[in-house]
């Protein structure tokens, strides 16, 4: 059992990682916050950010509220709050964002639609779990 000098001593504000040496297979439901710099094959629902470091690869869908991509992806994703796309970036996709920052060099192949963060937020209210049923949802 954890005592409060235990808690206390526990860092919650580290985002969950999976690192370059690591390749999961599955799907993540969290409220935290996420780095991949391994391989993900797999969908990500968070109200949490989500940031695919520069030898991170993610194939699947995401849902969260902020995600930097200087890796790969390739799938789904909904963004109630920001897309940022680095220059080494890869994205291939369907795209729902607020708003979407593309450095030069980025490589964007997408269908991206703009929505305010409300209409974001309603429609994953209204659509939940469709993510990981395999359906396109973007």
């Amino acid at each position: 059992m954890i005592n409060n000098k235990e808690k206390e001593s526990f860092n919650v504000s580290s985002p969950n990682r999976i690192e370059e040496t690591t390749k999961f297979k599955g799907d993540i439901t969290s409220k935290g916050d996420f780095r991949i710099d391994g391989v993900l094959t797999g969908n990500i629902i968070t109200s949490g950010k989500v940031i695919i470091g520069k030898n991170g690869s993610v194939k699947g869908n995401i849902e969260c509220s902020f995600i930097e991509v200087e890796g790969s992806f390739d799938g789904n994703l909904i963004a109630s709050n920001m897309l940022l796309l680095r220059a080494s970036s890869k994205l291939k996709g369907d795209v729902i964002v607020e708003k979407l920052s593309v450095e030069s060099d980025a490589i964007f192949n997408a269908k991206c639609t703009m929505k305010k963060k409300e209409e974001i937020q309603n429609m994953l209210k209204q659509n939940k779990n469709t993510i990981h049923s395999g359906e396109k949802r973007a």
